[in-house]
This record gives structure tokens, sequence and C-alpha cells, in this order.
């Protein structure tokens, strides 16, 4: 696809005036801009800060493909997801979804179970940090049909990414308002928003400390060489953790596992 030059004039004249403007202009100011350099099926942008239930910008689903990418999402499984991981590190610039995901995410039953839901051939992020705590991601969506981003469209997206931060800097600068009003309505505190459902889910199943970071890597999609350098354990000593959780939990695989955990998640 060639870019589209009078689009991409158009899609950057309401932005060259400075004028604020709303979550939905802002987003399909984005939408139309990257629709002038190439084709993709969906965009979605969510707000990240710490371990808070990520705050929906923008999206262009449908009403029955929003209850999977958004709302489901914001309900748990954003804690499992590669982008939130990337978020929260963060890791600034332009990423596939590949390139961050753990080494078995493809693999992982959080995968098969919920991530294979979307159809998706693939997810390509911009990552934009607006303050030490928040980060914004505006993904763009291919489905299988469509086909994965060349290198040729990824490189053009990189060099598209300082325009792209600037617009989300801009626009949306006062994200840390809106997380404690959302906050506010949830009678919760930000020290008690730092730890979500998630962490309770560990506490009631009675696992320790490192019992719970090996089984969230798990889920995460990282395989036991993996956690073992994350963690700085042997591979050995993963495996050992990982028998005991089954044992203790009563189950016999990760389809079990994320099971539970969902179950765990949503009381």
């Amino acid at each position: 696809m060639s870019i589209d030059l009078d689009g991409l004039f158009q899609a950057l004249a309401p932005l060259v005036d400075g004028a604020p403007m709303e979550d939905q202009a802002v987003g399909g100011a984005f939408r139309r801009l990257m629709s002038t350099l190439m084709n993709f099926d969906y965009v979605v942008v969510f707000a990240y800060r710490g371990k808070e239930r990520p705050i929906d910008l923008y999206s262009t689903f449908d009403a029955k493909d929003h209850v999977l990418f958004v709302s489901l999402y914001q309900a748990g499984p954003y804690l499992l997801d590669p982008f939130y991981h990337a978020a929260c590190a963060p890791k600034p610039g332009v990423w596939r979804m590949r390139e961050l995901a753990p080494d078995r995410f493809f693999s992982s039953e959080y995968y098969r179970t919920y991530y294979v839901q979307t159809g998706l051939a693939e997810e390509v992020g911009f990552f934009v940090p607006i303050s030490d705590e928040i980060t914004v991601v505006l993904s763009l969506m291919r489905r299988e049909a469509t086909g994965s981003f060349s290198a040729a469209e990824f490189a053009l997206l990189k060099r598209a990414e300082p325009l792209v931060a600037a617009l989300v800097r801009h626009h949306w600068a006062d994200l840390g308002r809106r997380f404690d009003v959302a906050l506010a309505k949830t009678g919760r505190s930000r020290r008690k928003a730092a730890h979500p459902p998630a962490d309770g889910v560990w506490q009631h199943l009675n696992l320790t400390e490192r019992e719970a970071a090996i089984i969230e890597l798990v889920l995460q999609g990282h395989s036991s060489e993996s956690i073992g350098l994350k963690l700085g354990i042997s591979t050995g000593t993963v495996k050992v953790h990982r028998r005991n959780v089954y044992r203790k939990l009563g189950i016999s695989s990760q389809t079990q596992l994320l099971s539970l955990y969902l179950k765990n998640l949503g009381q």
C-alpha cells in the first residue's frame, strides 16, 4: 500500500492548532493518521498505571468484539498480557507482540484460552510513557485474513513514533487525575490499588510469595528456564515449586491452573 499523502495532511490538520480534543477525537486522529500509511483491522488505546485497572481511551471494535478485547480484558486478563508488562517496565517505542512475549507465550494456556479468541495475526503497539507511572499504548491489530505487518511497514511505524508520542503527550497529559477519579469511584486507595485482585488470589489459594511469583510467570507464558533466569534460581528449583503448587492446589495441568486463577480473580 502506498502512502496516502492527501489523507495524511488531512489527518494532521486538526492536530496543528493544539486545541484540546476528547478521547474519541484523539483516537480518531491516530486511526486516520495510521490508515494513510497502511491497512489494519482494529485500533485500541489503553492507559496503564501500575497494577490498576487500565483505562480504555479509544477503540474501533463493534459491541461484540468490545466485550472480548476491552471489557473481559480489563476484568483481569490484562495482568497476563505482554503489552501490560512492557507498559509497566516501561519500554518506550514501537513493539510487535512477539518481541515482548515470553518464550512460551504462544503455547501458554492464557494464549490458547483467551488471546486466540481474538483471531489476530499480529498486534503492534506504540508505547508512550507520559509520566513516571503512566504509559499509553496505542495498538494496531490485524486479523489472520489480513496477515502480519511486513518489515517495511514496521519500519514505517517506527519512523512515525515521534509524531504519535507527541500527539499522546499533548492530548492525554492529564491521565493521572483520571486514574484517581476511577479509583475514587471504587472506594479504593492508591495503596490498595497497587495490589489488584490477582494478589488476593494467591493469598486465598495459600501460596507462598515465591510460589505465587513462579506461578504468575507460568501463566504469563514463561518456561521454567526463563523463570529461573528472572528469579535467579535454578530450573530444577522452579520445577520443584511448580510441582508443589500443583499438588497444593489439587490440579495437574496449566488449563486447570488458569481456570482456578480466573475463578478466584472474580471473587
